[in-house]
């Protein structure tokens, strides 16, 4: 029997994007894709990750994923919703309100579990996916952001460092799989990952340093169906059709506008061995448009007043806007105000202005060469901090080692 599943991730509820919060974007959202599962009803409906913005999501952010769920069981009964935790969640706290999920035929999985006896709770992490007479048509291996202090430790010989033991959990998982999968079901494992050569956006950068972490496809056995990928914007494919970012539903930084926001509408069907995957890019209508302006204050001023005009009255709907000029002089004072001054009224929100020096051949020569010497934490929060046009001085410099060094102090108490 074919599967049909929904593969969507990186929703980031209660995201704040300079100070505005984006609850109405979201709204539209999950409207619009009630409306597709209304129509296509699937068996499930896949989020890879980071459901939340921050580990201690606001009530409102909250509310919106149970009310959406609640919606979506009553649209599509037979319906299952599965989500895994991604970097930006707490595992704990998406799992510990099950017994709610349970209600919508939705399921979490948060964190690795191991049993008394130090083996991978694999129960916990293989999840069926059945259709509307309760036959299991595919089975889906779910895994979470993993997170180094959840994977390793003394549970066996293989977990001793990282990277053998995301090595070890996918082996078990998938053998566990291969045991109790029959021929007409399928396999899908969804992931919370960077995996290598994946290309990433402005809002990743800050969490992903160099390329550490990303993860091979080596390690997944040919046997997956389909690998459902969250944590990379960016829809994309890596290395082969079968294994997919579906990308974020909303621009969430201003280097996402032209990124195709989309769900994945994907189809498995076990009995063929040609084209046995079929999938369609299910496009995300844009509720708010984000802008970039680039240019010497000129240009921008003139690109600012040859944008469109009319009024938007709920500020929460009016469009971004971030500038970058250009100069080789001192701003003038009142350059925030000419910028606004350019815009038509209630229609746009002047969210970020970046200024950018005209450099000198030598300046740019010197520039181009890379330094090889690793970033410390309070470089790379230097130079985070001034990409959003703020002046790191020594309060704030003091606030973030202070951070650090409790998160060290943390680090090595866990390490205990």
């Amino acid at each position: 029997m074919t599967v049909r599943f929904f593969h969507t991730s990186d929703w980031h509820l209660g995201q704040f994007f300079y100070n505005h919060a984006r609850d109405y974007e979201h709204e539209q959202f999950l409207t619009w894709l009630l409306e597709q599962i209304q129509l296509e009803q699937p068996h499930a409906l896949l989020i890879a990750g980071d459901i939340f913005d921050v580990i201690n999501p606001a009530s409102k952010a909250q509310k919106q994923l149970y009310q959406f769920l609640a919606d979506a069981h009553e649209r599509a009964p037979h319906m299952q919703t599965l989500m895994i935790a991604g970097n930006h969640d707490s595992g704990y706290r998406v799992e510990q309100v099950q017994p709610l999920l349970d209600k919508y035929h939705a399921k979490a999985v948060g964190v690795i579990k191991w049993t008394e006896n130090h083996c991978l709770d694999l129960d916990t992490l293989l999840l069926p996916i059945y259709d509307a007479e309760q036959n299991i048509v595919a089975w889906c291996l779910s895994l979470p952001f993993l997170r180094s202090s959840e994977i390793t430790g003394t549970y066996n010989e293989h977990t001793q460092n990282s990277q053998s033991a995301i090595a070890y959990l996918h082996q078990q998982l998938i053998a566990e799989a291969k045991a109790r999968k029959t021929p007409e079901q399928a396999l899908i494992l969804m992931s919370h990952a960077h995996m290598q050569g994946g290309e990433v956006s402005d809002s990743e950068r800050s969490i992903i340093i160099g390329n550490e972490e990303a993860l091979s496809t080596a390690l997944f056995d040919d046997i997956i169906d389909y690998v459902a990928l969250g944590h990379l914007h960016k829809p994309q494919k890596v290395g082969s059709e079968h294994i997919r970012y579906s990308g974020s539903p909303i621009p969430l930084s201003f280097s996402e506008i032209n990124y195709p926001h989309q769900v994945l509408k994907v189809s498995i069907d076990p009995s063929k061995q040609e084209n046995r995957l079929q999938y369609e890019a299910l496009k995300i209508p844009r509720a708010v448009h984000l802008h970039r302006i680039k240019g010497d204050i000129d240009e921008v001023i003139g690109k600012l007043k040859a944008l469109a005009a009319g009024e938007i009255a709920d500020i929460n709907q009016r469009e971004y806007i971030e500038v970058e000029y250009h100069t080789d002089a001192p701003p003038p004072p009142n350059l925030r105000q000419q910028f606004e001054d350019a815009l038509a009224p209630n229609r746009y929100r002047l969210v970020r202005i970046q200024r950018k020096y005209l450099a000198s051949d030598a300046e740019q020569c010197q520039e181009s060469q890379i330094s090889l010497e690793p970033p410390t934490p309070e470089k790379l929060f230097q130079q985070i901090w001034a990409k959003q046009g703020f002046s790191a001085d020594e309060e704030v410099l003091r606030d973030f080692m202070s951070l650090v060094h409790e998160a060290e102090q943390q680090s090595n108490e866990d390490s205990h």
